[in-house]
């Protein structure tokens, strides 16, 4: 499982980084305005404006207690969850913040990739087709659930290699939790991310969804992608199409459809919903790597 970076670690990363307290309170206020204007829940939009006013509070201390305290001490910080924490903690040992990107439409997981050491472009784009993952605790996770041995050019080895490199760069904290037996459900039903797709399609046919500009695939530029957000309980949801490379190539742009998910703490958690091909399932919606549970749900 690895162990935590350790202070020299950490401190090594954000000064590297060198994303100061206002270009996190920026960013998480510009997140705070996508999300206003896509028509997200406004506890999130709250969640991230109160988090910009923490951060641009701490008047030039955020990196030393950073430094100082890992992830821990920026979850403990008023209005910041693990989530959040995450988030920030991202902005400061890379200077940029994948969820942002992404409601820009400006995300690129390849090259988010390519930052790990001995993954390069033609891995990063196989890693990133087969496992449909926009971010590094995504990819930590199927490194360790056994869904990266089965990428092409990878196997067990060098998903032995690349889980550990993931573990340095990585608050090992939040994973453990993540991992942990007891958490292995901490995530909506089938019932209900089935029910996020149909909203998401019906509503994208409908041209009823705002849209975004994404950069990759996209020369000219149109803003051609629909983004839902949605909440259903403790959870919120984003949802949109799958921009992929292999999406692309097999003509399922408008079938993939990418469900990114978050608990009240912010912390982010993904699934791609399909429609099956083959096999017994074939024709129908399933959730990958939980199609037992959508028989079931069917039943």
């Amino acid at each position: 499982m690895g162990t935590p970076a350790t202070r020299q670690e950490r401190t090594t990363r954000a000064r590297k980084s060198q994303a100061s307290e206002a270009q996190i309170a920026s960013a998480l206020r510009q997140a705070a305005e996508l999300l206003h204007a896509q028509g997200a829940n406004p506890f999130r939009v709250g969640a991230y404006r109160k988090a910009a006013d923490t951060v641009e509070g701490l008047a030039g201390e955020l990196v030393a207690l950073y430094e100082a305290k890992g992830a821990a001490g920026l979850d403990a910080l008023p209005g910041i969850g693990p989530g959040i924490a995450a988030a920030i903690r991202e902005m400061l040992e890379t200077g940029r913040w994948s969820q942002l990107e992404r409601l820009r439409g400006s995300v690129d997981p390849e090259m988010l990739f390519r930052t790990i050491p001995g993954v390069g472009t033609e891995l990063a784009r196989r890693i990133h087709d087969a496992l449909h993952v926009d971010t590094l605790e995504e990819l930590e996770t199927a490194a360790h659930d056994g869904r990266l041995d089965g990428v092409e050019g990878v196997g067990k080895r060098r998903a032995a290699s690349i889980r550990a490199s993931l573990a340095e760069m990585l608050d090992r904290r939040r994973l453990a939790r993540r991992s942990a037996p007891q958490e292995a459900a901490a995530e909506p039903s089938v019932a209900v991310l089935l029910a996020i797709d149909a909203e998401y399609r019906e509503k994208a046919e409908a041209d009823a969804l705002p849209r975004i500009a994404p950069k990759r695939f996209n020369p000219k530029g149109e803003a051609w992608l629909p983004i839902l957000h949605a909440t259903r309980g403790e959870w919120h949801f984003t949802a949109l199409f799958s921009n992929t490379a292999r999406a692309h190539e097999l003509g399922r742009t408008r079938d993939w459809v990418v469900i990114y998910f978050y608990d009240s703490d912010h912390v982010e958690r993904q699934r791609t919903v399909v429609t099956e091909t083959r096999g017994a399932f074939a024709g129908r919606r399933v959730v990958r790597g939980r199609e037992e549970e959508c028989a079931q749900h069917d039943l």
